[in-house]
């Protein structure tokens, strides 16, 4: 059976709610994700309502951890402290079904935490600061990571240890594994444009983005004109458009996905949890546009909740639904 890998930035996720005027007082555009230091972070969580909440999160976890909820064996590559948080952190992967034999420890550094503010019109915005996340190093990682993996899911927040990321897709292509790439936030790809056509042309087979990130990697919104370059560069090429439904292709082969629309309270991790029914669907058989529904499916659900885990009844007929196709 495929077993797939997450490799990202563990991440412990505060979720609140917050109005309109917070977001736009911040440095930093709306949307997207601003890397903030330690001094910051306390600031901004000394800010936030008192009803925020903490839940395990990162981007290639998300995916992860939802692969597993459908049925297929997941793992994490992730670098957490040799504290409390880090010791949730495992747990819940552990409880989802996720492999942690790659994960890593710094004792001497804590969990890497993610503010996630959400306004009143549902969209997130992410201030972190990566903690023990921020010191993962290619000497700790090697084909023995990935043994027993077919696919490595990898999130573009690792493009800003440009190092750190050439060597992951070497040791993933090394190991056996196909790669899919998550482009992250409209920031990752501005900071990395000038490496990522050579790296998405040489290592990656799928690459995923959302309606920001397309437009910032070709320079404009024409987001048909996006999904044709990144078409060119990798075997599949998915642009997320929203409540517009998704773009998708592979080599001459294109659909267009309708959104499952329903009424949002929360974006945060719509986007990875898209891409969890997307991977199950390509890699248990499905079509392109039925891997593209199934990306649509699970990512409704989780905009219907705060933060990124979905309740289990949910994944329970989830899994139903998948089944019927």
């Amino acid at each position: 059976m495929t077993r797939i890998i997450g490799i990202g930035s563990a991440l412990l996720d505060v979720l609140a709610r917050v109005p309109e005027e917070f977001v736009v007082g911040l440095p930093g555009g709306k949307g997207g994700m601003v890397l903030i230091d330690g001094p910051e972070m306390a600031a901004l969580l000394a800010r936030l309502p008192a009803d925020a909440s903490l839940v395990p999160g990162g981007s290639a976890a998300n995916t992860v951890l939802g692969l597993a909820r459908l049925g297929l064996p997941g793992r994490l590559l992730a670098k957490v402290g040799d504290d409390a948080n880090g010791a949730l952190y495992r747990d819940n992967a552990r409880a989802a079904g996720v492999d942690g034999v790659a994960f890593k420890t710094n004792p001497a550094v804590p969990t890497g935490t993610c503010i996630s503010l959400v306004t009143p019109d549902s969209e997130r915005t992410m201030r972190t600061c990566l903690g023990a996340a921020a010191t993962l190093s290619p000497a700790e990682i090697s084909v023995a990571d990935f043994a027993g993996c077919t696919h490595a899911h990898i999130e573009g927040y690792m493009l800003f240890n440009r190092e750190l990321m050439l060597h992951l897709l070497k040791t993933a292509k090394a190991a056996g594994c196909t790669v899919s790439l998550d482009l992250a936030s409209y920031e990752v790809v501005r900071a990395s444009v000038d490496i990522l056509p050579g790296l998405l042309g040489e290592w990656v087979d799928m690459v995923f983005a959302n309606e920001d990130e397309a437009a910032a990697f070709v320079g404009g919104a024409d987001e048909n004109a996006a999904l044709e370059r990144l078409g060119d560069l990798c075997g599949v090429a998915a642009v997320k458009l929203g409540q517009r439904g998704a773009l998708i292709r592979r080599g001459d082969e294109r659909v267009r996905v309708a959104c499952r629309t329903v009424p949002a309270v929360d974006t945060t991790g719509a986007g990875d949890l898209w891409a969890a029914g997307f991977l199950y669907g390509m890699y248990t058989g499905r079509s392109l546009a039925a891997s593209g529904d199934c990306g649509a499916l699970v990512s409704r659900e989780v905009v219907q909740v705060m933060g990124a885990a979905i309740p289990e009844d949910r994944w329970q007929a989830l899994r139903a639904q998948m089944t019927a196709y």
